[in-house]
């Protein structure tokens, strides 16, 4: 490719609203451009990352037997109606109408689509296993699309759809893919993590892993192990002291029952103005750890009480998915006041009548400091189970940084990440509201087993923007490179360089080198600054060294140049090629 006619604006600065370093460089080096918030042009050199990307996950499925197909993006909303993920997806389904008043939704997964085609076309148990999969643009409304490609409304995704006879052969099926996964993310350079994860609005049965790629913007938190291979999303974690817990174990415990046998009865203290958990604390003198403190949440409406320990967060995903909600949020004051009779600050256990969860951790305190549902009072020395019911004692909370792992001896600490790929095991989750069946080997009909499996190609690409860069610029691996060598004439007014150029250009492409030209008439400084900035992995710069036969090559992360012959050159060049 000739540099002069490449579509590829760069830019000096960014954009003031580009907040992260993927999104900055990729509009900088003339990847992308934005139509509106969340939905993006991909300009040459950014579909031709999107194409490799798409390459190496076209090899890896075909490797594992999967088969590429292409379902429409316009679904029929009635399908979505029939699995009951119609209101899952809530105001992120994009939905319009035809001319008839038919109701239909642009894609944002296939699940319901998939099913549907599969069920018709299989029919017998000699046709299965069998998994399909598609690159296709998908579409979601997101609320709040930020970090460039990393959040948006439009967005190129792989997904892929496993059937199966039973749960043995989509474990198979899983793993195979897992293994997959990781073939394709290592190719693409990235460091990353596979970690257990929540299914949120897929759903399912069994295991789910995210692919997480590890950098400080990422907007999950990966809790691993010190010591061992635990790694979960922090939606899902849970920490060792937790796995066994139950009402039994926390609150019956015959030495914590004993010593509650001497605990005071239940006090309400005149606490006014005292609100916050470090007020509390500091009114009382006790840790917050001595605390209850009772969280109001509307879970489709309805609304519940979460009490955790005072120095422990609520996970809404674990509440959520306890109270079987497809929406969750925090109270507002006058639901609050509603429920407790009391504002914000004052709430407590004590005499609720709403469904209450109590977090394990809460459940097991010898005695506690708790709201009183009146304006400013609290009440101490209150048992749970004493003072007030447990009816669902469980893991509510967060885990925190230095909590024991579940699986070892070790300590659990945080990093960010960012989820570049999602595996679930679906079970009959979309396969029995939507008839998907077969004849098993006696005849009988049976329900297909299924799993499904997600990348996001186009957060793919500005992950791996965020990861492979340095001060300069882009760092792409020869692999997904949008070119693998980068010509620079130093003048292209100089005949000798140009002539150079050119042949060490055609002999290149001729052997499938992908090689992008400098033929533009800019200072050498400029082109340079391009360079690095496109970040191209291999840089052959023709010079006054040439008149001795010798060209500049340098590998875009490294600092040295070295001299080369022109030969040695196409040598050095020839490595880059996949």
């Amino acid at each position: 490719m000739k540099q002069r006619l490449l579509l590829a604006p760069t830019l000096r600065e960014a954009p003031s609203d580009a907040e992260v370093v993927s999104h900055q460089l990729l509009l900088r080096a003339g990847y992308i451009r934005q139509v509106a918030a969340g939905v993006y042009h991909y300009l040459p050199l950014g579909r031709r990352v999107l194409r490799k990307l798409e390459e190496i996950i076209r090899e890896e499925m075909d490797r594992i037997g999967a088969q590429e197909l292409l379902m429409p993006a316009i679904q029929p909303t009635e399908l979505w109606q029939a699995s009951g993920r119609y209101e899952v997806y809530g105001p992120e389904l994009i939905r319009l109408q035809d001319r008839h008043g038919r109701e239909f939704a642009l894609g944002p997964t296939h699940e319901e689509v998939v099913t549907t085609l599969i069920g018709q076309e299989i029919s017998s148990y000699r046709k299965l296993p069998l998994t399909v999969y598609q690159i296709q643009t998908k579409y979601r409304d997101e609320k709040r699309p930020r970090f460039g490609l990393l959040r948006g409304r439009e967005f190129l995704m792989k997904d892929a759809y496993s059937f199966d006879i039973d749960e043995e052969g989509l474990d198979a099926q899983y793993w195979s893919m897992h293994n997959a996964y990781h073939r394709i993310f290592t190719r693409a350079g990235l460091r990353y993590l596979a970690v257990e994860a929540d299914a949120g609005a897929i759903g399912g049965e069994g295991d789910t892993h995210e692919f997480m790629a590890l950098t400080d913007i990422g907007e999950d938190t990966i809790v691993t192990c010190s010591s061992c291979q635990y790694a979960s999303n922090l939606e899902r974690a849970y920490a060792g002291a937790e796995q066994h817990a139950s009402q039994e174990e926390q609150a019956l415990e015959p030495p914590l029952a004993e010593a509650r046998a001497f605990v005071p009865p239940m006090e309400q203290v005149s606490t006014p103005q005292v609100k916050t958990m470090e007020e509390l604390m500091q009114f009382f003198k006790q840790e917050a750890k001595q605390m209850i403190k009772t969280m109001i949440v509307v879970a489709d409406g309805k609304p519940a009480a979460v009490l955790l320990r005072g120095d422990h967060e609520m996970n809404e995903t674990k509440v959520k998915n306890a109270l079987q909600a497809n929406e969750l949020e925090l109270a507002d004051e006058d639901t609050i006041i509603r429920v407790t009779g009391a504002p914000h600050g004052f709430a407590g256990p004590v005499g609720l009548q709403v469904p209450v969860l109590i977090d394990a951790h809460a459940a097991g305190l010898r005695e506690a400091i708790v709201g009183a549902n009146q304006v400013d009072a609290h009440l101490r020395h209150v048992v749970p189970g004493r003072d007030f019911a447990l009816p669902q004692v469980g893991d509510y909370r967060n885990v925190a940084e230095g909590d024991p792992c579940p699986r070892c001896e070790g300590t659990l600490q945080f990093q960010k990440g960012i989820e570049v790929g999602h595996i679930f095991k679906l079970g009959k989750k979309y396969s029995e509201p939507l008839h998907a069946a077969f004849l098993n080997e006696q005849g009988r009909e049976q329900t297909m087993t299924m799993g499904c499996y997600g990348i996001g190609i186009s957060r793919l690409l500005a992950t791996c923007a965020e990861q492979l860069n340095d001060a300069n610029g882009l760092t792409w691996p020869s692999e997904i490179a949008p070119f693998q060598v980068h010509i620079i004439p130093v003048s292209i007014k100089d005949d000798a360089q140009r002539d150079a150029c050119e042949q060490l250009y055609a002999k290149l492409t001729a052997q499938g080198v992908e090689v992008l030209l400098d033929d533009r008439d800019e200072r050498i400084g400029v082109k340079l600054k391009d360079a690095d900035l496109i970040g191209i992995p291999l840089r052959i710069v023709c010079g006054r060294d040439l008149a001795e036969g010798l060209v500049e090559v340098k590998k875009r992360t490294e600092a040295d140049k070295r001299l080369f012959s022109i030969e040695e050159a196409m040598q050095e060049a020839l490595q880059m090629k996949r």
